[in-house]
């Protein structure tokens, strides 16, 4: 089983995250990837993903974090991000992407929303460093599809193939279709099982599910967010990899080994590991 996109490195786990990751071990996840949101976070998930044969890292600026791309910076950006970020990448083996990336037009309360000219500029620069060092992107986006994809469009001859995959998908099925059309995967998470409709969209998540073919499909936790039912309102952690499995399984009309099977291929796949 893997959990594709947690971020272990967040201080709600700093007291155990050796604990956390030795659980999700016992439960049966093979694999964790440790995602950074900005500079530090990027640097910490790579020095875990040192100390666990089955970790590893993805390092990248949050869109929330375009105007503060060091937390330790609080609004004024070292003017050297992108040359701080490809060092990070290329620091280790276990670096196996660029992410998480993106654009978000959620108004967050304690973020709001980044100004989009600041977005567009960090997530243009991030995809041209995946490109460069041939890794593939892990997107996040929220309420910002079409500009998203007119973004990704620009440098669709450029990318590798597999071009990468979308984090936390939400959406329509017009852009499921688009973003499977471009050649990316599709990664999902526990508020599959809240049911309805996520705020400020028009589409279930469960037909999502349904629409995105299970070899485009990947599974993820966003720990420590995102819980899924029953433990929703809990700290998530890798472990519930087995419930996001078992409920796309269900969803899908498959088998829970038939869907682990593919899913591992999946990462394979996009992921080279």
């Amino acid at each position: 089983m893997i959990d594709v996109h947690c971020h272990m490195q967040f201080h709600k786990f700093e007291n155990d995250y050796d604990a956390v990751i030795k659980d999700a071990i016992s439960n049966g996840v093979t694999t964790i990837v440790n995602t950074g949101t900005s500079i530090e976070s990027s640097r910490q998930a790579v020095e875990l993903s040192q100390k666990y044969e089955n970790l590893y890292a993805i390092v990248g600026i949050h869109p929330h974090h375009a105007d503060k791309t060091d937390a330790k910076y609080e609004g004024e950006p070292p003017q050297d991000w992108l040359v701080q970020l490809e060092s990070i990448a290329k620091s280790s083996k276990k670096v196996i992407g660029i992410g998480e990336v993106g654009m978000d037009f959620w108004n967050y309360r304690t973020n709001g929303i980044v100004p989009v000219d600041l977005q567009e500029d960090a997530f243009r620069k991030q995809i041209e460093l995946s490109i460069k060092l041939s890794l593939p992107l892990q997107i996040h986006t929220r309420l910002a599809w079409d500009e998203t994809l007119s973004i990704l469009s620009d440098y669709k001859k450029d990318f590798q193939a597999p071009s990468g995959m979308f984090h936390c998908f939400s959406g329509s099925v017009d852009f499921a279709k688009k973003v499977l059309d471009m050649g990316f995967f599709v990664g999902f998470d526990g508020n599959i099982t809240y049911g309805g409709i996520p705020p400020g969209e028009t589409t279930a998540l469960v037909d999502l599910v349904k629409y995105v073919p299970v070899e485009r499909t990947l599974t993820e936790t966003d720990s420590p967010f995102l819980s899924p039912i029953p433990l929703r309102g809990q700290r998530n952690t890798p472990s519930s990899i087995p419930i996001i499995l078992d409920f796309i399984a269900k969803t899908k009309g498959i088998s829970y080994n038939t869907l682990e099977a593919q899913i591992e291929r999946n990462f394979s796949e996009v992921f080279k590991v």
